[in-house]
């Protein structure tokens, strides 16, 4: 019980700012990940990094849902807005569009995608971020500079799916 006070908060925050503003889909997975957690810990004991699993857990259901989810069609302007947010690092005007952006990230190899919500949506200045992935800040903005390329690539390819389905 001390552990679940201990790492709700922080578990919860972290996944609704990974979940595009969708509040039952935070809570939703927010419970599945402690439903596993307390299935796991019950046969094999508690981890040594609680939060580290949670997180882990958490990030994996919410990539799960993204790549079984179509992004709802947008239109050429929202589109616009999307390449927009994700080149400057900021969020989104709509739930559309943010869901597209959750979709796009949910395509990228997990690191990408770590480094990304840790600098835009967690907001860590990149010394932490540095520290915590075991990297130079140097090589922290050259990943960081990659993974938006990369985020854009696959955020154009979205939108080309979508502007072919209507």
């Amino acid at each position: 019980m001390a552990v679940y006070r201990s790492t709700i908060a922080a578990l919860y925050r972290y996944v609704s700012c990974n979940c595009c503003g969708d509040r039952a889909l935070a809570e939703d997975v927010t419970q599945e990940t402690w439903l596993r957690a307390v299935r796991e810990w019950r046969a094999h004991g508690p981890p040594d990094e609680p939060m580290a699993w949670l997180v882990t857990v958490a990030r994996n259901l919410l990539t799960s849902y993204y790549r079984r989810r179509r992004p709802a069609p947008i239109d050429s302007v929202w589109a616009a807005e999307v390449l927009a947010a994700a080149d400057e690092g900021r969020a989104a005007e709509s739930s559309e569009i943010s869901a597209t952006v959750c979709h796009a990230l949910a395509r990228l190899p997990p690191e990408q995608a770590q480094l990304l919500e840790a600098f835009h949506f967690e907001d860590r200045r990149m010394a932490h971020i540095a520290r915590s992935f075991g990297l130079s800040e140097r090589a922290v903005e050259g990943r960081l500079r990659r993974a938006r390329q990369r985020l854009r690539r696959e955020l154009e390819s979205l939108l080309k799916i979508q502007g072919g389905n209507r």
